[in-house]
């Protein structure tokens, strides 16, 4: 059972409640708990297929958190909103994860406040899978939930990243990178270069070193570890390029200024590197993990069009039956472990 939060995102019901019947009808077992205005929700309901709808409950909400909202603000006045109240349906034991397009700063403040984190981790960290170069995918965290970490911060982070990259990519023993300036071990801010040296110390964490922002899609590191300041910019900076370089590929070419320069891309790519470029779409991999929490919180970037809301769903899905939170926790407990 998935909580969502319908009324967060810049579209709020209008993407969230079509995106719920989309990911109703694309996995049967799947139940939603809709959390929401009914008043809003209730006509966008109707037309959609009876049987998904009964897989389906509506629960009322008075008040949203506003995007604007200050994070200390939105949780101070978060009583009866829509991002509260799924929250509380996972303490509660109704739902098993939350899905929200609302307020970072206030959906972590509130997850931390309403489910707590696992022991042993400081703060929660946004993370998202990234395909890559060579048909793999790359764990990246954080993403904009930490916008000044320690040392031990980025340690927890790389821990977590590397059960998330076993658990939902897939990958024995995942390399785990740092994001730097160079590759160099004397290069980066203090507290990289520490996080460095503690990490070379770990032997359950496959460590490799270094990676520069270039070399984020080539396939080199299954974990790449970076604070929240510049995780979030480099993946902005990249979902940009890539919806720039989407859209030039289908306009009209003859309209277009850049008509030599698309053509060139055209010509350069066949079907097959094309169809793996289409995969770099931030719309297919929409849906960021709030690791570091005792229960699942899935993030869905705030302007997120139905079908990318819904694979934020689908995100939470996957995380509730590789059991995320337990098995970090569970790592955890064994390197504290292993210290004694």
């Amino acid at each position: 059972m998935l909580a969502l939060d319908a009324m967060g995102g810049d579209f709020g019901p209008k993407v969230t409640v079509p995106a719920s019947l989309e990911a109703l009808s694309l996995h049967p077992k799947l139940k939603l708990l809709l959390v929401g205005d009914p008043d809003v929700i209730k006509p966008i309901l109707d037309g959609f297929n009876v049987k998904y709808l009964r897989r389906l409950t509506l629960i009322p909400s008075k008040s949203v958190v506003n995007d604007n909202d200050r994070p200390a603000q939105a949780i101070r006045l978060s009583k009866n909103t829509s991002m509260r109240i799924a929250l509380e349906l996972i303490k509660s034991g109704h739902a098993q994860a939350c899905v929200s397009a609302g307020n970072t700063g206030a959906l972590m403040g509130l997850s931390k406040l309403v489910i707590k984190l696992i022991n042993g981790i400081d703060r929660p960290a946004l993370t998202a899978l990234l395909p890559h170069q060579k048909q793999g995918k790359t764990v990246i965290l954080d993403l904009g939930a930490n916008i000044l970490c320690n040392d031990s911060m980025l340690v927890q982070f790389a821990i977590m990243g590397s059960v998330l990259s076993e658990q939902i990519a897939g990958i024995v023993n995942p390399r785990v990178a740092l994001l730097n300036i160079g590759s160099e071990e004397t290069k980066g801010l203090d507290n990289i270069r520490c996080a460095s040296k503690i990490l070379h110390t770990i032997p359950s964490i496959h460590y490799i070193g270094y990676i520069e922002a270039n070399d984020l899609l080539m396939g080199k590191t299954d974990v790449l570890v970076c604070d929240g300041f510049a995780g979030n910019i480099t993946l902005k900076t990249m979902e940009g390029m890539m919806r720039l370089i989407l859209s030039l590929l289908t306009t009209s070419e003859e309209k277009n200024k850049l008509y030599y320069f698309i053509r060139k891309i055209k010509m350069w790519m066949n079907k097959c590197v094309f169809k793996q470029f289409v995969q770099l779409n931030p719309d297919l991999y929409n849906g960021a993990y709030l690791v570091g929490l005792r229960s699942t919180v899935i993030k869905s970037h705030g302007g997120a069009n139905k079908h990318a809301f819904t694979k934020a769903i689908t995100q939470a899905m996957y995380a509730v039956e590789r059991r995320i939170p337990e098995k970090i926790a569970d790592r955890l407990n064994t390197m504290m472990l292993y210290k004694k």
